[in-house]
């Protein structure tokens, strides 16, 4: 690769040198496919480069198996250069410029020259080709994904200094914030979106012009916010980009429920900063994860405590006090969550976490019977193990005796679950009797009264644990009488 268009300051070459030497190694992993491709283009009179997140994260030595290029070429004419060499193609991305294909396991999608803006009143951009890179590059939101590799002649293009940027670990726009953010206002999340996965800083002018701006936010889809913030929300620094979307008001756009944690605290009716505690908890929520970002878990531990503000009273005594905010605010959850178009099961398991998240606190007195320990597993279902992580992670308390004591008591009703699922299964906690064995012995039709002893035994089952046969039928029988279902005799 050739030097930057930008000379790199003295200061960054060595670190330069290295981001080169990264991009050297992703290039030559791909080049086979690209440079393949870049020739077909060439042969056919058109240019390929290899452009944006493709170029930043190969200098950053993380190049994936997702390859994003743009050439002169419009839809039609990448159709027929590809036809018989590609694997697959798909054209959803047709409409704006783009077509997708898969070869060698690397999926391509390459995109026609684009000038594509805002007619800042519009939900939705403007697609209108453009003629040539120095365009398409200046359009595009960051300068670190400014940045071009041509093929197959690795020509390196990088007119705004990006490479410095990323040296820097900062983002910056190609033009101004302001004219950026104007032309799409959905690239200020984005700049909270790559600070959180990028562990970079956003630049003072763009941080300036995001907090201006935050309102024109409004233009904007739930659909695409909700894309770009749950990218952020799964970025490897969260805290990060929560902080941005905060201090610059955009999550007041969007995200309401995040702004107002901020309670005010006064001499009189301290509390914990339920602010700084939920981006404590979303951090402890991450280190629980094995295997890459929990969405449902890291959303949950942001929602966590979102009813506190409207259920906050204040005692005779000074304390204050938040009962019931877990059910204010699962019902919050779930209403900001379908104002973001989130899938229904994807919200479901959210809420529920929400509504669950207090009911470990009081297990360390030693009220839970055994029963109460059947239905905190049954009603987390599929849910228990992300809702120990909530629980342990939502353990903030500097005092380390307290802490001490809240880990061990999580512990002892961890084990306390493992010892009776081992006796009764309780994952699978069901009525010892089935539908068919309850319209049997009742002489009823499948109806709701069926629906009604099934519940009844489940609820038994709950309470006393596994019945025997006979003992199932006995109570079966027993609730059937007092509920008028068969003759008192």
């Amino acid at each position: 690769m050739s030097e930057a268009a930008s000379a790199p300051h003295a200061a960054d070459r060595r670190e330069l040198t290295v981001a080169q030497r990264n991009a050297v190694a992703e290039l030559l992993r791909v080049s086979p496919v690209a440079d393949e491709l870049g020739r077909r283009f060439a042969q056919a009179g058109h240019e390929l480069h290899l452009v944006g997140g493709s170029v930043r994260d190969a200098l950053l030595g993380r190049l994936g198996e997702d390859l994003d290029f743009c050439t002169d070429a419009h839809p039609d004419q990448t159709l027929r250069i590809i036809k018989g060499w590609a694997e697959s193609i798909w054209e959803t991305g047709r409409e704006f410029g783009t077509i997708g294909l898969q070869r060698d396991g690397l999926r391509l999608e390459i995109t026609t020259f684009r000038a594509e803006a805002y007619d800042q009143v519009s939900r939705n951009p403007i697609v209108e080709y453009g003629t040539n890179l120095s365009d398409d590059l200046k359009r595009r939101d960051f300068t670190i994904n400014a940045m071009a590799v041509s093929l197959p002649d690795h020509r390196f293009t990088d007119p705004h200094g990006g490479l410095d940027d990323l040296a820097a670990k900062v983002i910056r726009t190609p033009g101004t914030p302001r004219e950026s953010f104007g032309d799409d206002p959905l690239r200020m999340l984005r700049a909270a979106r790559f600070a959180a996965q990028l562990r970079f800083a956003v630049h003072p002018e763009v941080h300036e012009a995001m907090t201006r701006m935050a309102t024109d936010l409004d233009r904007i889809t739930a659909e695409r916010i909700r894309d770009e913030f749950t990218k952020l929300l799964c970025g490897a620094d969260p805290i990060t980009g929560l902080r941005l979307l905060v201090d610059t008001g955009l999550a007041e756009r969007f995200l309401p429920e995040l702004t107002g944690l901020k309670l005010e605290i006064d001499e009189h009716a301290q509390h914990k900063d339920v602010y700084e505690h939920t981006l404590t908890v979303v951090s402890n929520a991450v280190s629980y994860e094995t295997d890459g970002c929990d969405f449902v878990l890291r959303m949950a531990a942001l929602m966590h405590d979102v009813g506190k503000p409207a259920t906050k009273s204040v005692g005779p005594d000074g304390r204050v006090s938040f009962h019931h905010h877990e059910v204010v605010g699962a019902r919050l959850t779930k209403a900001r969550m379908k104002a973001l178009r989130y899938p229904k099961d994807v919200t479901g398991q959210v809420v529920a976490l929400v509504a669950l998240h207090l009911r470990f606190y009081g297990y360390g007195r030693g009220e839970w019977t055994d029963s109460a320990v059947r239905r905190y597993v049954t009603d987390a279902g599929d849910l228990l193990p992300r809702l120990h992580k909530l629980t342990r992670s939502d353990c903030t308390t500097r005092n380390r005796r307290k802490a001490a004591q809240l880990a061990a008591d999580y512990d002892a009703l961890e084990e306390r679950i493992a010892r009776i699922a081992a006796e009764e299964d309780l994952a699978r906690v069901r009525p010892d009797l089935d539908g068919n064995a309850i319209m049997e012995l009742l002489g009823v039709p499948p109806g709701p009264v069926v629906g009604r002893a099934w519940q009844h035994l489940k609820e038994l089952r709950l309470e006393r644990g596994p019945l025997e046969r006979d003992e199932a039928e006995a109570e079966l029988l027993r609730w059937a009488r007092e509920q008028g279902v068969i003759d008192q005799s």
